[in-house]
């Protein structure tokens, strides 16, 4: 049966294989348009420009006919393939038509969606065929599963390191913050996300899991120290938010934006200035981002009015999010620590109080991932994720690859004596905002 493809009637290949067969001289003059199309398929990425040079073809000593050319003309003409399917689809209707072979559809489609999410320049872009996209959404809500004891993020799409907990076995074993992973039992995951390797590092409590780490000189470096653990899958259970009170000051360290994580902070606000906190220090280091909405709430904890961020998509003006009204610590004296691994939501609240002037930051410039993922689902199956949007100041300023620039710097955030000269700052300064009864 005849098939339609982008307005054109063609012949299957079986059936012009028999036609062909009738008339040798007509085989002849396909067989020099099969070796042409094979050139055409070398020159692929050079805009298909070997399909239209037949006088460089007939120099090669394959013969073209008047009618060839002018077909192969008329095609050149009527086609400008500015875009990636109208030049697929060219080679798919030549090969479909006279090609002895066919094409093998899904490793077609895995090989080239996966080359073009790379020619994006996107580091965050990536396809998922059916059965990494299984992998990449798998179920984790409905039972308890272990981990080693660390705490993931993304860098430029490859999962890092952002936290490890006191205590666990991968502390012992020599992991730290900022390693990278190079493979789990063995499988290369050195180009996998965040969220790929926290599901395949979800087992059974006891069950055993090889890793090896590669430790870079700097986030983005490619290349560092490797080295290989053996850990003991266990269930963590490491609170999302910790409080203490120092001198009249409470800190609120959180760890991530995670669903809840406003309403932690709001009660544990409350608590701070019931024992008789007069200031807050907001700690944010290590904190790898999560919820935008629960970084805005947060946010309107403390602003009572204002734009908290913006977000510039592909499709016009930036978009905005203000302050829900009716903060109620808007007038509590309020410090932000930062560091390096402070990134996405993490740093959008951060710039929120900053932009605001809510609250002094202070420590280390933050990691700069201002950027916004989507993952969409393929109607064949499988999906694709890509950057849909970026992260701006509420002043309008990028945050994506620049980060938030404190304004009392703390490089290292240890001091000679072992203390935490980052979180000793910001307390001291929040004191020295507490008004004097």
């Amino acid at each position: 049966m005849a098939k339609e493809r982008n307005g054109r009637h063609l012949t299957p290949n079986p059936r012009a294989r028999s036609e062909r067969r009738v008339d040798q001289a007509t085989s002849h003059g396909l067989l020099r348009v099969f070796l042409a199309v094979i050139l055409v398929a070398v020159s692929f990425v050079g805009g298909f420009a070997l399909r239209s040079q037949t006088e460089l073809v007939a120099s090669w000593g394959i013969p073209v006919s008047d009618g060839e050319r002018e077909a192969l003309a008329a095609a050149a003409a009527n086609n400008t393939f500015e875009s990636v399917s109208a030049r697929v689809g060219d080679v798919e209707d030549i090969l479909s038509t006279y090609s002895m072979d066919e094409i093998d559809l899904t490793s077609a489609t895995y090989s080239m969606l996966d080359d073009l999410m790379k020619s994006t320049g996107d580091p965050y872009a990536t396809y998922y065929n059916p059965d990494l996209y299984n992998t990449y959404i798998k179920e984790t809500t409905e039972r308890s599963y272990a981990g080693i004891g660390v705490v993931f993020a993304d860098y430029n799409g490859r999962a890092y390191v952002s936290d490890v907990f006191e205590g666990s076995e991968a502390e012992a074993k020599g992991v730290q913050q900022g390693d990278f992973l190079t493979s789990i039992d063995s499988e290369d995951v050195s180009a996998w996300s965040m969220t790929e390797v926290v599901n395949a590092l979800a087992k059974d409590e006891g069950a055993t899991v090889s890793v090896t780490w590669m430790r870079p000189a700097s986030l983005d470096a490619q290349t560092g120290e490797q080295f290989t653990t053996t850990l003991t899958c266990k269930v963590y259970e490491e609170a999302n938010l910790t409080t203490a009170l120092s001198d009249g000051v409470g800190v609120v360290k959180v760890r991530q934006i995670s669903s809840n994580a406003a309403e932690l902070v709001d009660q544990a606000t409350k608590s701070l200035i019931e024992q008789g906190a007069g200031a807050i220090v907001l700690d944010l280091r290590d904190n790898a981002g999560g919820y935008l909405t629960q970084a805005v709430d947060i946010a309107s904890l403390f602003v009572n009015s204002g734009i908290l961020v913006q977000i510039q998509g592909n499709d016009g003006p930036a978009t905005t999010k203000s302050a829900a009204g009716d903060a109620p610590y808007k007038d509590v004296p309020l410090v932000v620590v930062v560091n390096r691994y402070t990134a996405a939501a993490a740093e959008v609240l951060a710039a929120s109080l900053q932009d605001n002037e809510r609250a002094d930051v202070v420590g280390e410039t933050s990691m700069g991932k201002g950027s916004v993922q989507v993952v969409r689902e393929l109607d064949f199956g499988g999906a694709v994720r890509y950057t849909a949007a970026y992260y701006l100041t509420p002043q309008g300023e990028p945050i994506d690859n620049v980060g938030i620039v404190p304004q009392v710097g703390v490089v290292n955030g240890e001091g000679e004596d072992g203390a935490d000269s980052q979180l000793a700052t910001g307390i001291d300064i929040a004191r020295s905002l507490i008004p004097a009864v």
